[in-house]
């Protein structure tokens, strides 16, 4: 297959573009009543979803076997009704409760007038069971049911989701937890799955439409007259002209943090609104295992609980040595497991988009009907230098504000070695073609980076170098041979790919069955991308090359080089794309042959 699927007809009209207006961003930044299911009872939801739990969240599925019936749904998230995709009535769809060892059959039914999928995110199955139409499987047809089945090789919490249509941004995901064959070396006494997402009532086309063009249609944080005197007043005149000029010279903007912002997203916690609350009760002094997922199209969430310290136990179902934190960065398709212990008090678990237009909400109480203070929103932090620049001979952790001294540079003929301190910037024209329109020479490999927003904001952060996977890597040969693969883009045309070719005009990626290699990642692009292979793990090295962490989702920042190993003992055909749902869309995608 060589293209991806267009998207499906739409039960509402799609809206003739507008200027964007502030009431309405401000409307919609996720301050809107709760979206309950309209025409369903919560005894007909019960029913088609199984057991509901009391505090809101999506109903829980047990067993080994599972009928899923997937349909469109009314809801309504901001005072509008639109139709969602949902799983048995449900938005998100039932949480499916596994235990490693069993052998699972999901008999899945489409109910809608297009085709539909589900793929098992993070689960090591058949590459037949996969479910990623026109790589693994043909995709659902309308009326059709299709079986999947396997044995579960794993345990931990990851999720499941469509690969169809963009119709994991309208409303198809759900939770998946996977008990431990034997004890669980996690000890709890209360767990709660939260699943963050990002609602939007416009068609998800429609979004990528105004993307394509304008790219930054969705960003109001842009460069204006307030924000450069006050860069005067903190900087100086000098530095403040420089620093615009740099910026302006590259036709970039140090504010390009996220392409989808709450002007048209909500953002959910278990489906609910932050007015709706979603509320986890606990006894004071209880462990308290929260397992978030982002389930979101194109949204990174800073996640903290003020008041509340997080351990870390687990990221991507795999347990990790438990680290304890303020705050951590969780992106798209990632999860992280943490413990909390809290006391006879009420906290808010804030949730906020990593461009700082809105926030997704909820509550862990002693008693029912609390609510503790809702943070005011960080304000957004600008991309630095470093961001664009990569390793600057060991200024990657440099402000703005010491960017005086470059003004007179001549930054389009900035070309160093590999080797050397320095970058070029090149646009357009380069080895790539057109779907490139940067490129990193030095990038940073440094993993102790929290990532923009997150930096020197006075909390502990989590970081990739605070994660080491208990247990070692899967294998500890070493890598019999190297992949390297630079993400591409092109904002103005809105194009994203691997080494400047979209998946339409590209070939599958091989590797040999049962070899170890090292995967290198290198990010030419000024936007975080959650990097996501199907079907094997992705074990992430240390710039030295030791072992660091095992995920199925990296999360390749700005200008940064990462490598990973990977044993390739499952043959298939695999997908290899972002998690940015629109980046794929638009290109960032590959296929993986084992063989």
């Amino acid at each position: 297959m060589k293209r991806f699927p267009k998207s499906p007809p739409q039960s509402r009209p799609n809206t003739p573009m507008q200027s964007p207006n502030l009431p309405r961003r401000r409307f919609l930044q996720g301050l809107a009543a709760g979206g309950l299911m309209l025409g369903l009872s919560p005894f007909a939801r019960q029913a088609l979803a199984g057991a509901a739990p009391s505090d809101g969240s999506a109903p829980i599925l047990r067993g080994t076997e599972f009928d899923l019936t997937i349909d469109e749904t009314p809801v309504n998230f901001t005072g509008k009704p639109r139709m969602a995709t949902t799983v048995n009535g449900s938005l998100p769809a039932p949480t499916l409760r596994w235990r490693e060892g069993d052998t699972v059959t999901l008999r899945v039914t489409n109910r809608m007038a297009v085709d539909t999928s589900i793929h098992w995110h993070g689960i090591l199955l058949p590459y037949q069971m996969d479910g990623v139409p026109g790589i693994s499987f043909p995709g659902i047809k309308p009326g059709e049911t299709f079986v999947y089945q396997f044995k579960v090789k794993q345990a931990g919490t990851y999720w499941y989701h469509s690969h169809s249509m963009l119709q994991e941004q309208t409303g198809l995901y759900g939770a998946i937890i996977i008990d431990p064959a034997d004890k669980d070396p996690i000890r709890s006494d209360r767990d709660y799955v939260v699943q963050l997402s990002d609602w939007s009532d416009e068609d998800p086309m429609r979004v990528l439409e105004k993307l394509k063009i304008q790219s930054d249609y969705f960003n109001f944080n842009q460069p204006n007259a307030i924000r450069f005197f006050e860069d005067v007043a903190d900087k100086g005149l000098s530095s403040a002209l420089s620093q615009r000029k740099m910026w302006n010279e590259m036709r970039m903007s140090p504010n390009d943090l996220a392409d989808v912002s709450a002007y048209t997203y909500t953002y959910l916690m278990n489906g609910n609104t932050p007015n709706a609350n979603w509320t986890g009760i606990f006894k004071p002094g209880e462990r308290v295992r929260l397992r978030f997922i982002n389930s979101g199209a194109m949204s990174f969430f800073d996640v903290r609980i003020p008041g509340l310290k997080m351990t870390v136990v687990q990221t991507d179902g795999q347990d990790v040595e438990p680290v304890t934190v303020d705050e951590l960065r969780i992106g798209v398709a990632e999860t992280y497991d943490v413990i909390v212990t809290p006391a006879d008090d009420v906290y808010t678990i804030f949730s906020q988009s990593m461009d700082r237009t809105g926030y997704a909400r909820g509550t862990l109480a002693a008693r029912a009907g609390q609510s503790a203070a809702i943070p005011a929103l960080d304000p957004p932090q600008p991309l630095t230098m470093a961001d664009m620049m990569g390793n600057m001979g060991g200024m990657s952790g440099m402000d703005h504000g010491s960017m005086g001294g470059m003004s007179g540079m001549d930054h389009s003929k900035m070309k160093m070695g590999l080797d050397k301190p320095g970058r070029e910037v090149r646009h357009a024209r380069t080895e790539y073609g057109p779907s490139t329109d940067m490129r990193v020479n030095t990038p940073r490999t440094n993993l102790d980076d929290p990532g923009v927003g997150l930096r020197n904001n006075g909390r502990r952060v989590l970081t990739y170098a605070d994660l080491h996977t208990i247990g070692g890597p899967v294998d500890s040969r070493g890598a019999e041979r190297e992949i390297e693969l630079h993400l591409t883009g092109n904002m103005e045309r809105y194009t994203w790919s691997f080494d400047g070719v979209e998946f339409g005009q590209s070939t599958p990626v091989h590797f040999r069955h049962g070899e170890h290699l090292r995967v290198i990642l290198h990010n030419d692009t000024m936007m975080t991308h959650p990097m996501h292979l199907h079907g094997l793990w992705s074990e992430l090295e240390t710039p030295e090359g030791d072992f660091q962490v095992r995920k199925h989702v990296i999360n390749v920042q700005p200008a940064q080089r990462i490598s990973f190993k990977v044993s390739a003992d499952a043959v298939g055909r695999w997908a290899w794309h972002c998690h940015l749902l629109l980046h794929m869309e638009a290109g960032m995608f590959r296929e993986v042959v084992v063989s």
